[in-house]
């Protein structure tokens, strides 16, 4: 979920794109497709091959119009308000369910997509939590989120290497802390030190949650999205909240420019939440058979382990992990074994109310 920008984003260039002035990334000659042979595809930034994309036009006749998103809450009003209608999406997991919901997406007609035959079962059973039936969605990218440290810094600095969220709170770390400029992500670190659910609709545990992070604010560098990657390389900073599949990405940045510090990611003790970004087809998608011949293509063995290769972010597909080095299948932080993780959920969508109360109390954190 979760990576830099490509090209510009959709969100801000709607109005644009509706009125037809807007292309997309797609490298195709419009003269070489049919008049109506498109895909409209919204996704992350650098969250595909985009050789990937050139071998899907090549092999299906199709062109691919390109946009992409910084985050679920910038992605979910395009959608809502359709006026770029686009065929295929990547949400997150929670922002899935919201999307089912509110009816804004179509189902899938698998019948489409046998290379659905490679995604593990054990990812569609986590999947179960945003979309009860799998009806709606196409598991791409899986992770964890976890703490990133700098082993020298860690070391100068006589802090113990972190193994729970709650030592995001260490004095010692002032201006050391890098954490994720998102409001679910922030409460998940909060709630999670504080022993309840990531998913917790209980005003009380909340406020309690929101008191913490304002309470931690003064020890944070920033918060950050994408730029966590460039300070961590940097050795910026000690600590940074972080998606696993940008740990793989950071370590060896860090090895290639030969810098005289390690990079170690855990996955925190006291819970954390493993997250799932799928294809979804929106109810008013243009090209629905189109959207599903994508996903399929996505979903062949050879296709999935290229993005793996080029995004880093652990695969869920079966076959694709097939083809991987034993090194990088023996990697615990990256797959690590689901059946393991304690104290880890999946985060889902808590209802309008209490999404409102989350927003509000994040309001109140960064004015504070």
């Amino acid at each position: 979920m979760k990576r830099t920008r490509i090209c510009q984003t959709a969100g801000a260039f709607a109005v644009l794109a509706a009125a037809g002035l807007l292309t997309g990334c797609s490298k195709a000659d419009t003269g070489a497709f049919g008049a109506d042979n498109k895909l409209y595809v919204y996704n992350w930034g650098e969250y595909i091959d985009e050789s990937v994309i050139d071998d899907f036009e090549k092999e299906t006749g199709i062109q691919v119009v390109y946009d992409v998103f910084e985050t679920n809450e910038e992605m979910y009003p395009v959608i809502e308000a359709g006026a770029v209608k686009y065929d295929v999406v990547c949400p997150s997991d929670y922002m899935i369910q919201k999307m089912i919901e509110n009816n804004l997406l179509a189902e899938i007609n698998f019948d489409n997509i046998p290379n659905y035959k490679e995604i593990g079962q054990e990812y569609l059973d986590i999947s179960k939590g945003f979309d009860p039936e799998n009806k709606y969605s196409v598991p791409y990218c899986w992770g964890t989120m976890g703490i990133l440290y700098n082993t020298k810094r860690i070391e100068e600095l006589g802090v113990p290497a972190p193994t729970k969220w709650a030592d995001l709170w260490d004095t010692r770390l002032s201006g050391e802390i890098l954490m994720q400029n998102s409001v679910r992500d922030a409460f998940t670190v909060a709630l999670k030190s504080l022993g309840y659910s990531l998913n917790t609709t209980n005003p009380d545990e909340l406020e309690q949650a929101k008191e913490k992070l304002i309470q931690q604010k003064p020890l944070v560098q920033a918060y950050v999205i994408d730029q966590v990657r460039d300070k961590m390389i940097g050795g910026e900073a000690a600590v940074g909240a972080i998606y696993s599949g940008e740990m793989l990405y950071i370590q060896n940045a860090v090895k290639e420019q030969d810098a005289d510090f390690s990079l170690e990611y855990v996955i925190p003790e006291d819970g954390t939440n493993y997250w799932v970004d799928s294809w979804v087809i929106p109810a008013n998608a243009q090209h629905k058979e189109n959207a599903e011949k994508w996903i399929d293509f996505l979903c062949r063995p050879d296709i999935a382990k290229r993005n793996f290769e080029y995004i880093t972010y652990a695969t869920p597909n079966k076959g694709a992990y097939e083809l991987l080095d034993d090194e990088l299948k023996n990697n615990k932080a990256l797959f690590p074994d689901i059946s393991s993780l304690k104290n880890c959920e999946i985060i889902q969508y808590p209802g309008d109310e209490a999404d409102a109360l989350y927003n509000e109390l994040w309001k109140e954190i960064k004015a504070n």
